[in-house]
């Protein structure tokens, strides 16, 4: 049996919606007070008011913001126990089209967003005595790619980077820095990629089933733990399987 979080304060950056929404779904079953953000107050205000958890508009890419969502934390919550840097963005872009404002976008949101929220959090997270920061990253750069997100697999790529010196450095703070790397789960913006490509999606996975947000959340639940306190800079996939088969060949083996 895992030690319980409940009573511990959790932020949930994107957390209105997606991947976001199912991490602090599972960590509001869990007991724990949850603060999502997100940069659409209605949206934020709609997902905390379902979940029964608390909300704050704020843009993770400004710095100025950042401490205001830590500030928000310990004033509603008494600190930051676990962060989950989980804000991103993944607009679709071939490399020959792409702007310089789309690549500021992405790795604004991304991957300067991550490193922000984590600075502004680690006073809180020093002071619990048991800090958790916990990303999202992705499969998709680290691992795998894919055409049109060559600039979101680089901002993810760019978040284990990150991670690794940040797990070093707050070590012996006490604050482990782990990261889930999510396949295709089901989402808002997945399903707007249209049928076709959920069933292709479904067809490259080998438990031939897209992922729930909930799948994600449980990851995170685990790494904030009391148990995981000896993981840091750790990148944990969860996606089905979906980078083990080396070719389509081996997938129509089974």
């Amino acid at each position: 049996m895992f030690t319980s979080v409940a009573g511990r304060s959790v932020v949930v950056t994107g957390g209105s919606k997606g991947i976001g929404k199912g991490i602090a779904r599972v960590f509001a079953a869990a007991g724990a007070n949850v603060l999502i953000v997100g940069r659409d107050e209605d949206a934020a205000r709609a997902a905390a008011r379902e979940l029964g958890v608390s909300h704050l508009a704020a843009d993770v890419a400004k710095a100025e913001e950042c401490a205001r969502i830590a500030a928000t934390a310990a004033e509603r919550h008494g600190g930051v126990d676990v962060l989950c840097a989980n804000a991103g963005v993944f607009p679709d872009k071939p490399l020959a089209e792409m702007t310089e404002a789309d690549i500021d976008h992405v790795l604004g949101v991304n991957l300067k967003g991550t490193i922000l929220c984590v600075q502004a959090c680690l006073p809180a997270l020093e002071a619990s005595g048991r800090g958790r920061v916990i990303l999202t990253s992705s499969i998709t750069g680290p691992v795998t790619g894919y055409p049109g997100w060559s600039h979101y697999g680089a901002s993810k790529a760019g978040q284990l980077g990150f991670m690794r010196t940040a797990a070093m450095e707050l070590a012996p703070k006490g604050i482990t820095v782990n990261a889930v790397l999510p396949g295709n789960i089901l989402t808002e913006g997945l399903v707007g990629n249209g049928e076709d490509y959920l069933r292709g999606m479904e067809a490259a996975i080998p438990m031939r089933r897209l992922g729930a947000p909930e799948d994600i959340g449980n990851a995170c639940l685990f790494l904030a733990t009391d148990e995981a306190s000896y993981i840091t800079g750790h990148s944990l996939v969860v996606d089905g399987g979906q980078i083990l088969p080396e070719s389509q060949e081996a997938l129509a083996l089974m």
